[in-house]
């Protein structure tokens, strides 16, 4: 299967330009995605996906249970990211696909997504979106969720099909799901960054040591 249109917006976006969010909270979700830049999870490579960027890693912020911070559309070439590169999502519709959102940057096209995880788990505090052919090719195999082939990224459908693993009691067993119908796509989350962090580079590891 080839990716559809990688990172491309699909839900209604009202965004508010407006002033970097402040950074010190945000150091912690900054210092993983560097890390998942540097292992190849979160980047852009010309001969994938048509060359456009892919992977995103977003944060729940103190105080604001409706809101969470989250990368920017198309950053994902970026080694190293700062303030001026995250967007506040400020409102999810999931069933209307809409999002409002303010900051420098639109927010990723995989917000619907990450908003589904939060909504669903009040201890969740962080999800990172990756791609890695190797845990996606052996996703089943390591006892990852997967989504519905059927089912694209970004879209309500995508983030039903979370909610889907989740009433069935299977999502958070090893905190990552892999997205079927994405190529590569693979999402992981957690109370803390490291947990998230962890989850990503441990299925990594893990699927690794198959192709050994």
């Amino acid at each position: 299967m080839s990716a559809p249109q990688e990172g491309v917006t699909k839900f209604e976006l009202r965004f508010t330009p407006a002033a970097p969010l402040e950074f010190a909270p945000l150091r912690a979700l900054n210092a993983w995605r560097t890390l998942l830049h540097r292992l190849g999870l979160i980047g852009r490579d010309p001969a994938r996906y048509g060359g456009v960027g892919f992977g995103n890693v977003s944060q729940r912020l103190p105080g604001t249970p409706g809101d969470f911070a989250i990368s920017g559309t198309q950053t994902g070439d970026l080694a190293v990211l700062g303030a001026e590169h995250y967007a506040l999502i400020e409102k999810c519709d999931i069933v209307r696909n809409s999002v409002e959102a303010r900051g420098p940057i639109a927010p990723s096209s995989e917000s619907l997504t990450h908003a589904m995880l939060y909504r669903l788990n009040a201890d969740i505090h962080y999800v990172f979106h990756g791609h890695s052919p190797q845990i996606w090719r052996h996703a089943r195999a390591l006892g990852i969720p997967v989504t519905s082939p059927d089912v694209a990224y970004g879209t309500p459908a995508m983030a039903a099909e979370i909610e889907r693993l989740y009433r069935a009691g299977i999502l958070f067993a090893q905190g990552i799901v892999a997205m079927g119908g994405h190529d590569d796509g693979v999402v992981a989350f957690g109370a803390r960054a490291e947990d998230a962090g962890l989850a990503l580079v441990g299925a990594l590891a893990a699927a690794l040591a198959r192709d050994a």
